[in-house]
């Protein structure tokens, strides 16, 4: 059984809380999509308005192992501390180090109440390696351990799994709840018909989640350069579109299933071709069958688009995993946010609608529609493995 944060007793203890404030930031090191620190922001409140002291470890960036400015977590509590209106008279206090003496010494300052930002976990290589030495030092910082961030809790490290067997008592942040909840009905008892949107460059990235998705949805619709590994399938000439050629007999197996299981896979039947790699080619929309040598797909057309949105609209639960096009080309991005549109329009009618993270998330929060549909993953990877049916190490750990 796993506990959530609310079921715990946390006056006067030190909640070790793994959180995911792997946040963007533009070269100057301002945060440009706060989102992954808002959501944890209810577990963190839980917490200190009931006398608990929230000691918040993360990761940030790709550091391997070194002590790098840009990947120090110090301006991230610095932005909670002045940004964050619900945290307001809150101390928030910075240690320059997630273990050893700086943490000690400054996690024994804080107050019931307070809030303690540790130093990035990735300056040291033993957290992703899960090293149970380095586990035993996390272990120092709390009395409770809690899990918040479902965005990494793939991955088997020290901070969301080794360290967790060393805690009598752990439990699930309010985000990590969230995430199973929604991701978890639309798997196990969707509001029927339940349509799958599956973008993305590759297929082989996807396979796993096409094929358990196989087996649950209605139906499945799929764009992005994916989709003309699929046309190669079919034996359509998709000119210098990308194509997996050792994954064409995949995609033509799975195409073969759906019609066995009676799944309506949806194919592109347009799109938008370009001469070249860039916003600034020559461009045309054509049948899938014209894209012609030299020119390459680089979203769904308009014919595709329609089909796509009727789906949507007649959906009981979406799930969207993957942008239809190259998105961040301003010539190649309206099928993308037509996606994005129809799920926030079906919402509005009573869909339920589930992006999942990564640029699917990227992509609806560029076009404005974030806040207009059901719930938006903070885990691209993590909800990936989620929808493949795979056991996330980081939510094991907790069933005790």
């Amino acid at each position: 059984m796993i506990r959530l944060v609310t079921d715990v007793d946390v006056a006067g203890k030190r909640v070790l809380t793994r959180v995911d404030f792997n946040v963007p930031q533009d070269d100057a090191g301002h945060i440009t999509d706060d989102s992954r620190i808002v959501e944890s922001l209810p577990t963190i409140r839980s917490i200190v308005d009931r006398g608990g002291i929230a000691i918040l470890m993360s990761h940030l960036g790709r550091p391997k192992g070194e002590r790098k400015l840009k990947y120090s977590l110090r301006p991230i509590a610095a932005y909670m501390q002045e940004r964050m209106p619900s945290l307001a008279g809150r101390q928030i206090l910075f240690a320059d180090d997630c273990v050893g003496q700086a943490a000690a010494e400054t996690i024994g300052r804080a107050k019931p109440g307070d809030i303690v930002v540790l130093e990035n976990l990735r300056f040291h290589n033993e957290e992703e390696a899960n090293d149970p030495a380095f586990c035993a030092e996390l272990r120092k910082n709390g009395d409770i351990y809690c899990n918040d961030a479902f965005g990494t809790a793939h991955r088997a490290h020290a901070s969301t799994a080794g360290v967790t067997a060393l805690f009598e008592t752990t439990c699930a942040g309010l985000l990590l709840n969230k995430e199973l909840d929604y991701l978890g009905k639309a798997l196990q008892d969707p509001k029927r018909p339940l349509v799958s949107v599956m973008g993305g460059s590759k297929i082989s990235g996807k396979i796993d989640v096409i094929t358990a998705l196989l087996g649950k949805c209605d139906a499945i619709l799929i764009g992005g350069g994916m989709m003309f590994t699929f046309l190669k399938a079919k034996g359509v000439n998709v000119g210098s579109s990308l194509v997996e050629e050792d994954r064409v007999d995949l995609a033509r197996a799975i195409m073969d299933e759906a019609a066995a299981r009676n799944v309506r896979l949806l194919i592109p039947t347009d799109t938008v071709a370009s001469s070249a790699f860039s916003n600034d080619a020559d461009v045309k929309t054509v049948a899938v069958s014209e894209i012609g040598d030299g020119w390459m797909g680089l979203d769904i057309g308009p014919a595709t688009v329609e089909a796509y949105i009727k789906e949507i609209r007649n959906a009981g639960t979406v799930v969207w995993n993957g942008p239809m096009g190259v998105f961040e080309m301003s010539r190649f991005a309206a099928g993308t946010e037509a996606i994005a549109r129809a799920m926030a329009e079906a919402t509005a009618t009573g869909t339920i609608t589930i992006v999942g993270g990564g640029d699917s998330a990227a992509a609806i929060a560029q076009f404005g529609y974030k806040d207009k549909v059901t719930h938006v993953s903070t885990g691209g990877g993590a909800s990936l493995e989620f929808l493949e049916g795979k056991v996330l190490p980081g939510v094991a750990a907790l069933d005790k």
